[in-house]
Formats: C-alpha cells, sequence, structure tokens
C-alpha cells in the first residue's frame, strides 16, 4: 500500500527550507571564516528577533484583552483564571510533546558553556517559546527574557552545529542568541551585548565584540521595526539628575542589595517546595496556580511579567493601579498606595516561585525589573510624604531600583546599568545608575557568592563563575586522564620486582597492593633509588620495608579543582585514584596542565 502524501503546504515548505540551506552551505564555501561568521551573527539575530515579537505581542494584547474585561466586571476574575489555564496547559504540553522535560532558566545556558561546548537540543528553539507563551503571555508571574535568551542561544548553536562550525563559533553564536534576544526584548542593543559578555562568556577577545555587536543591532533594529511603543518598556519623563539626592540613591542601593536577597531567598525556597510535591504533574500545578490566581485577585499587578504597572508607578497618577480592584475607593489616598505598593514587591518573589515551581516557565529578570521599580516608589514616595527634605523625582527613583534589584539578583551591574540607560532614551540617569548598581551589587555579593540564577550550578561546579583558572579545571574531564596501566606489585611480591618495573617504564611510584585490589602503600623511585645501584641492591629488605604511605589519594569523580589541590599540597607529581576503595589508577599532575593548555585555547573566543 502506498504511502500517504505529505500536504502540498508541507511539501512547498520542505523544497523552500532546503533551498535555503544549500545556498547557505553554498555561501559557507564562497565567504572566508570571519564573513560568514558576521553573516551567521545575522541569521540568528533575525530568528531570534521574530522569536520575541511573538512572545512580546501575544502578552500584551492578553493583557489588554483582561483589562477590557476586568473594567466590564469591576474586579480582576479574568487576571485570577487566566493563570491557571496557562499553568496547567503549560504542563500539558511539557508532558504530551516534550516528554515529560523541559530545562528551565537562563542557567542552561551556562551549563551548556561550561559543560557541553555550547551544544543545545534542538527542542530548545521551540519549547521555550511555547511554554512561555502559555504560561506568561497568560498571566503567570514571571518574565519572558530568560526563555528568550536560551532560544536565542539554541538558534545560536544549532545554526553553528547545521553548518559544522568550530567549537569556538558556536560559542560566539550562542551569545549572538543572546544578545539579540535582550536587544530585541527591550531595544536596547548595548545592553544585549554586555548581557552576552557579562554573563554568559568568560572570556572574549575585542574582535568577539564585532558578531555580538551585529547580532544585538540587528535585533533591535527588527524589534523596533515591528513591535509598537506600547510592548517595549520604556520611559520618556525622567528628570536631570541632582547632586543633593545623591545620599537617598545611596540609601536605594543599599535597600536594593538586601532586597534582592530576600527576593533570592523566597524565590528559591518556594520553588524548592512545589519540587517536593509527591505528585509533579497536574494536581501540583493546580494547586500552585490555584494560590497564585488568589494572589492576583488581591494584588492584579502581579499578573504576568508586570511591565505596565511599572510604567504606571512612574507617571503622575500611580493610584490607577488600584483600579477595578478591592481598594479602588482608596486610589487617591497616598498611604494606602504606599502599603499596597510594598506588600506587591514583598510578593512578586513568592507568586514568581509558584509560577515557575508548579510547572511554568518563565525567567526573573522581568520581576527584578518589578522588585525594583516598586522598591525606588516605595523609598522616594515615604520620604516625600514624610517632608523632612526636599521633593525627590519619583519617576526617577522608580526608574533606578530597577537596575538595583537587576544587579543584585543577577550580579550584572553593568549590564543593568546600560539597560536602564538605554530604554530612558538617555544618560540622564547614569550617575544615580552606576551608584545604586555598584552598591546593591556589592551588598548582594557579601551575602550571596553567585547570583540566584546559577547558585545550585555553581555549588556543583558545573557553570563557570569569574574565575577564569576555575572554570577551565572545572571542564576537564580528570577520569579520562587517569592512567590505569600502572605496573603494580602485591603486598607478598619480592623487592627484586620493584627493580624489574623502574627499570622498565618510566614510572615513578608503584602501587602495593593486596589480593583484594585494596591500596596498601606505595614505592617511590626517590627512596629506593639510592639503593638500587648497591651491589646487593633491595636483596636485603624486605617489601614491608620500603612501602610509603601516601601524602594524597584522589577519588574517582573528584572535581579537578580538588585534584589540583591535592597535588600541591603533597608536592608530588603522581597521585593514585581510588574508586570505592579499590585501586583503580594513577593521575599525574602533567596530563591535567597538557589539558589546561588545550582547553584554554578552545575558550578563547577570538
Amino acid at each position: 500500500m502506498p504511502g500517504k502524501k505529505a500536504p502540498f503546504y508541507k511539501v512547498i515548505f520542505r523544497n523552500v527550507f532546503r533551498r535555503v540551506e544549500n545556498m547557505i552551505f553554498l555561501l559557507k564555501e564562497k565567504l572566508v571564516e570571519r564573513h560568514f561568521l558576521y553573516f551567521s551573527s545575522i541569521m540568528v539575530a533575525i530568528t531570534c528577533a521574530l522569536a520575541v515579537i511573538l512572545l512580546k505581542s501575544f502578552a500584551h494584547n492578553i493583557f489588554l484583552y483582561a483589562n477590557k474585561i476586568n473594567t466590564f466586571l469591576k474586579l480582576p476574575y479574568i487576571n485570577s483564571i487566566l493563570p491557571i489555564a496557562g499553568i496547567l496547559l503549560t504542563v500539558f504540553v511539557i508532558k504530551n510533546f516534550l516528554n515529560g522535560n523541559l530545562e528551565k532558566g537562563s542557567s542552561r545556558i551556562l551549563y551548556a558553556v561550561a559543560k557541553k561546548g555550547g551544544i543545545l537540543p534542538k527542542k530548545q528553539m521551540y519549547a521555550q517559546i511555547i511554554t512561555s507563551s502559555l504560561t506568561v503571555g497568560l498571566g503567570g508571574s514571571a518574565g519572558l527574557e530568560s526563555p528568550i535568551t536560551i532560544t536565542g542561544a539554541a538558534f545560536g548553536s544549532n545554526f553553528a552545529q547545521k553548518y559544522h562550525l568550530s567549537q569556538k563559533d558556536r560559542l560566539l553564536l550562542l551569545a549572538c542568541g543572546v544578545a539579540a534576544g535582550i536587544s530585541a526584548a527591550f531595544n536596547a542593543p548595548i545592553a544585549g551585548v554586555l548581557f552576552a559578555i557579562e554573563v554568559v562568556l568568560t572570556d572574549v577577545s575585542i574582535s568577539a565584540f564585532i558578531p555580538i555587536m551585529i547580532s544585538a543591532a540587528t535585533g533591535a533594529i527588527i524589534s523596533t521595526a515591528i513591535l509598537s511603543n506600547d510592548v517595549i518598556l520604556s520611559f520618556s519623563n525622567v528628570k536631570e539628575f541632582n547632586y543633593r539626592n545623591t545620599p537617598y540613591y545611596i540609601l536605594l542601593g543599599i535597600l536594593a542589595g538586601f532586597v534582592s536577597l530576600y527576593h533570592t531567598k523566597l524565590f528559591q525556597k518556594t520553588e524548592k517546595y512545589f519540587a517536593n510535591f509527591k505528585n509533579k504533574g497536574y494536581r501540583r500545578a493546580l494547586i500552585g496556580s490555584f494560590i497564585l490566581a488568589i494572589m492576583i485577585f488581591f494584588f492584579p499587578t502581579l499578573f504576568g511579567e508586570g511591565y505596565e504597572s511599572i510604567k504606571t508607578l512612574s507617571e503622575s497618577n500611580p493610584g490607577i493601579l488600584m483600579d477595578n480592584t478591592w481598594l479602588e475607593k482608596f486610589n487617591k489616598n497616598e498611604v494606602v498606595l504606599l502599603g499596597f505598593v510594598g506588600v506587591t514587591m514583598l510578593l512578586k518573589a513568592l507568586a514568581t516561585g509558584i509560577t515557575l515551581g508548579s510547572g511554568g516557565n518563565g525567567g526573573n529578570f522581568a520581576p527584578s525589573l518589578f522588585v525594583g521599580s516598586y522598591l525606588g516608589f516605595l523609598l522616594s514616595k515615604s520620604i516625600n510624604l514624610l517632608n523632612f527634605t526636599h521633593p525627590l523625582p519619583v519617576t526617577n527613583f522608580t526608574i533606578v531600583g530597577m537596575a538595583g534589584i537587576l544587579s543584585g539578583l543577577f550580579h550584572a551591574p553593568l549590564t543593568a546599568i546600560f539597560l536602564i540607560g538605554e530604554i530612558t532614551g538617555g544618560y540622564d540617569l547614569m550617575i544615580p545608575l552606576m551608584i545604586v548598581s555598584s552598591i546593591s551589587f556589592a551588598v548582594s555579593k557579601q551575602f550571596e557568592k553567585h547570583s540566584m540564577d546559577v547558585k545550585h550550578l555553581a555549588d556543583k561546579g558545573e557553570v563557570f563563575t569569574s574565575d577564569k583558572d576555575n572554570n577551565i579545571l572545572q571542564s576537564i574531564d580528570t577520569s579520562i586522564l587517569i592512567e590505569t596501566d600502572y605496573k603494580t606489585i602485591l603486598e607478598t611480591d619480592s623487592p627484586e620486582k620493584i627493580i624489574e618495573i623502574f627499570s622498565s617504564n618510566s614510572q615513578r611510584i608503584i602501587p602495593v597492593l593486596n589480593n583484594d585490589n585494596e591500596l596498601v602503600g606505595l614505592i617511590e623511585f626517590e627512596k629506593v633509588r639510592p639503593h638500587l645501584f648497591k651491589p646487593f641492591g633491595l636483596k636485603f629488605f624486605t617489601l614491608k620495608e620500603l612501602i610509603s604511605q601516601p601524602k594524597e589519594l584522589i577519588f574517582l569523580g573528584e572535581k579537578t579543582v580538588n585534584s589540583i589541590r591535592k597535588f600541591e599540597i603533597s608536592h608530588c607529581e603522581t597521585l593514585i585514584v581510588l574508586n570505592k576503595g579499590k585501586y583503580y589508577g594513577c593521575l599525574s599532575k602533567i596530563n591535567i596542565l597538557v589539558s589546561y593548555r588545550t582547553k584554554l585555547k578552545e575558550l578563547i573566543i577570538e
């Protein structure tokens, strides 16, 4: 029986796709390597920008739709119902179309860079778009930026794999995708470049900036051309910096650092709580989304990314945030407004943790901006109400606060400074942005070594950090460097066998084992050498007299960093490796250093 023919549109699409692929392969043959890399960065940026446009437009239109109905109903019923549907649909898609597994969070990008040579699975090119649009687009209290960056990174990684580019180029295109994603989402190309350099890559040359800048610029151009100003977060009513407000910006930076720590701890505890659920399917999603729905009903600004409420706070009438809520009759009361803003700010971490922990997909980038704006508004408005100093520019503090929390959560002060600078349309706030971001980063770093997205992986040594030597050592798999063919002797052997082994190969040590393959000790060449050249050699020695105990031992699967530390402590060139208490082989320090030099060349992106 003849096979069923594919639909006509599929045939057309397949043929067009193949022709495009062939053209790109032909282009690769004709262009020099560097020029093809520039072309690749543009292609990655285009696909990433289109993904951003799709996600942002969907989320924005859903928000407008919900607000229209809520205005009619006078209470945020739709805001509460949609997140339940969104999280349940996300779980349904993951279970039925993604094999029950979806790697969430921007930490997966760093893991791919550190452990997999920049290789990301193909499904990440579409899985993040689908699931995050359902979760965040339908009101889940999270951000789209993390899924966007993973999608962009997957585009770059798989493009490089498709056209057989080197590991260096693959890592570079991965970073290009990340830069294009951030750039397109905020129309902030400089922030996109800095985020890729500051967060994703650990070591780049100046020449590597060019493809990343091309991607960021391309993403920003496409996003600006298609997306309306209402969709992209932007501000226009910024006031000039007044040096007399410097003490209050310092205070904002300190508070931002501690609020970042609070957000991190509460989010991680909430996510961990839901991760321990016995039933991790629809029951967990239903319970989590129901709790979230109740929170959104009383605090509707927790709905979705929250960018619209950020804009509202920065305007002259922030009281409209309480329209169509149980507090609507108090929307002219500034004290009630401050209470509403403060509680919402504190609840955001909980809401985001519930959204992601119960099965939804999203990130903490947008929540960090949300919390930061609310903190800046709360501080400046409170000081103004107390009336003990000159009036503070509430808009400026609302905007600068975003940089403070972003810097504190992600440990990316440069990204925070330039992102907010770009979305405000100028650099009038550059000084307060630098003050708040740097102080917040310093406070957060003092109490938490790693950013919230990578902490769990950094603790396990699975992602890169600012310590470049440590990064490279983490990427070395010592298990393949262990020499398992070392000559050994049994504790019952005669000393003459020592002479035989040392004279026939270059070993500097001989492991001594018992009949159960357990380590008894070792014979060191330097200690027995004086006796080897005497007339009677080792004839009058017992093996027990010649055995030394190892200064340090390495265990199979041990981190390379720990192994290097043991080499330094023991001052040995070779150490014995054990596996479950049994002798396994020997590891040479020289082999690790050779591997280190090889990895160093691979990781420096030019």
